[in-house]
């Protein structure tokens, strides 16, 4: 090989190398300003809220004989009524409880249900057992008593829905406090 021949190969080789380096440069570039890119895109949006229908906005099946007028409405924009005061021992959180229960899209139809003679349905009040509507909505209530929950999604499945329930429906349960309570510590 000639010496011109290996000066030229050493500045062809000395060009790539030098294309290869500001390449790498900027594919690191690249790599540190896309996920700031990227979140600059989702700026102002938070993935994990969704909608929250307002109770207030909904209108409900004469059959669910809901009353948002006798009703409490809590902080969380969940509303709860007594339809019967039971008489005996008040739940508070963290009780063990049995009840029974029907379960209503805002239109009537039942999505779910567990009614007597069945084995109520047990569980600790505020163990994150059930929604966060009836972990909420239940509290106060005293055995032998019927409760009615009206639930906005961002107490009961948000977004997602769940199974029969679609996304961001407002829930109706009737729940009935059983004779069968243990109080928590």
């Amino acid at each position: 090989m000639t010496r011109g021949g290996s000066q030229r190969l050493t500045f062809v080789s000395q060009s790539l190398m030098s294309r290869l380096l500001r390449s790498m440069r900027l594919s690191r570039a690249l790599s540190l300003l896309a996920p700031l890119a990227f979140a600059a895109c989702l700026s102002g949006t938070d993935p994990v809220t969704f909608q929250n229908i307002p109770i207030e906005s909904t209108t409900f099946s004469s059959n669910l004989n809901v009353n948002l007028a006798a009703s409490t409405k809590l902080p969380s924009g969940m509303y709860y009524r007594d339809i019967i005061v039971g008489t005996g021992k008040t739940v508070a959180t963290g009780d063990s409880i049995a009840v029974y229960y029907q379960g209503a899209f805002t239109n009537g139809q039942l999505f779910d249900q567990r009614l007597s003679p069945s084995p109520a349905f047990e569980f600790k009040l505020g163990a994150n057992r059930v929604i966060p509507g009836w972990d909420e909505g239940l509290v106060g209530t005293k055995v032998g008593g019927v409760r009615q929950l009206i639930i906005p999604p961002s107490l009961a499945y948000g977004s997602s829905g769940s199974g029969p329930i679609p996304p961001y429906a407002v829930l109706v349960f009737n729940v009935t406090i059983s004779n069968d309570f243990t109080a928590g510590p």
